[in-house]
């Protein structure tokens, strides 16, 4: 492909070229590579600022391999903390979601387990990861549940899937298993494994988990994918007001009433395309939807749950859609991700697990052009 060669030369530049001519260089490589993504001017900037935030993650990490940030969920525009970074500070306890994250983050600068400027942070990460595998195959620390579990099962398989080990294999088929057997009779999964009751948000993270070990050789069994697929397409809008969009749920409480909300239409677009549905008449009023909803989120929620979340998915919806509609929302996601950094790299998320969560989230979005990661490729 020509965008891993092209990933495979960036990262030459990066690591051999001098300081004073990487910008051009880098900006040649992306002129001549990367077409019509986004404004070739901006690609040293994310370049740089990417860097910047991995390294400050690696200063974050702690020695036994994760990152720490407040575990909780969403509870409408407010998040519900249940176990703070504190309290599993002095449990000796990380986020094993957060952590996942962070791991996927230096996957998509280009970083291998023993390998590259970070080979040892991401060493760390696969270690504690797989540390955290329970004999049941659930893979949780510090309180964390199946969101979690499903982002450390999506790290275990893009990282085995950049360099094959037996014990990461042996991990996630383990996680794996455990996704497969707790689908309910919807076709979805909820914050607990073995619930009855389904969303459309966790049903969306296990299914990317699934499709990235199934797409590395994993046995997956087509039909755990169809119903997944199966329970997403059901909880699309078939007419009246948001026809074409998504709804949070559609069965027990609350369900039907939720079919405007950025992170959902994003999340169920992006587990759509990770199983091969391309019909545009179901991604364009999604993709619109989101174009249209970008900058009230933008300005409104810049250091919120809803922002990175939301964004960690419609990143993904665009890039696979392609065209002139994804390079002009990745240009004005891009400056936006500029402008928010702080001085010191990071992201600010102040309704949220934390920091972490948005830098990781922040440095996978800016480094998805690279096609690094499995699951970032078209």
């Amino acid at each position: 492909m020509l965008f891993t060669g092209m990933c495979l030369l960036l990262s030459s530049i990066q690591s051999t070229a001098p300081a004073s001519g990487q910008a051009t260089k880098l900006q040649e490589v992306a002129t001549e590579a990367l077409g019509d993504l986004y404004p070739e001017s901006l690609w040293p900037e994310m370049q740089a600022a990417a860097d910047r935030g991995l390294s400050w993650l690696a200063q974050k990490q702690d020695s036994a391999g994760y990152w720490q940030a407040d575990v909780g969920h969403k509870q409408r525009d407010k998040y519900l903390i249940l176990r703070s970074a504190e309290q599993n500070e002095a449990l000796g306890q990380g986020h094993i979601g957060v952590s996942a994250l962070a791991g996927m983050a230096f996957l998509a600068g280009g970083h291998l387990p023993d390998r590259g400027k970070f080979g040892q942070v991401v060493r760390r990460t696969v270690n504690y990861v797989l540390a955290q595998v329970n004999d049941n195959g659930i893979i949780s620390d510090g309180g964390t549940r199946m969101y979690s579990h499903a982002f450390a099962t999506l790290f275990l398989a893009e990282v085995h899937g950049m360099g094959a080990e037996n014990e990461i294999r042996e991990g996630l088929e383990k996680a794996v298993h455990i996704i497969i057997d707790s689908q309910n009779a919807q076709g979805g999964w909820r914050y607990n494994a073995f619930s009855k009751e389904a969303d459309l948000s966790v049903t969306v993270c296990q299914l990317q988990a699934l499709r990235a070990a199934r797409n590395i050789g994993i046995k997956v069994p087509k039909a755990t994918i169809d119903r997944a697929v199966d329970y997403v397409m059901r909880s699309r809008t078939t007419r009246g007001r948001g026809k074409g969009l998504f709804f949070y749920k559609i069965a027990g409480r609350g369900a039907y009433e939720k079919n405007q909300q950025y992170a959902i239409n994003a999340a169920a677009l992006t587990a759509l395309f990770s199983a091969g549905v391309h019909d545009e008449n179901i991604f364009d009023p999604v993709l619109g939807f989101l174009e249209a909803e970008y900058p009230r989120v933008a300005n409104w929620y810049p250091d919120h749950y809803f922002y990175w979340y939301g964004n960690y998915y419609a990143c993904q919806a665009f890039f696979q859609a392609g065209g002139v509609r994804f390079r002009r929302w990745f240009e004005a996601l891009s400056r936006d991700l500029l402008r928010f950094q702080r001085s010191d790299g990071r992201w600010l998320n102040r309704t949220g697990p934390g920091d972490p969560f948005s830098t990781a989230v922040a440095c996978l979005m800016l480094q998805i052009p690279k096609q690094y990661l499995p699951i970032f490729q078209r």
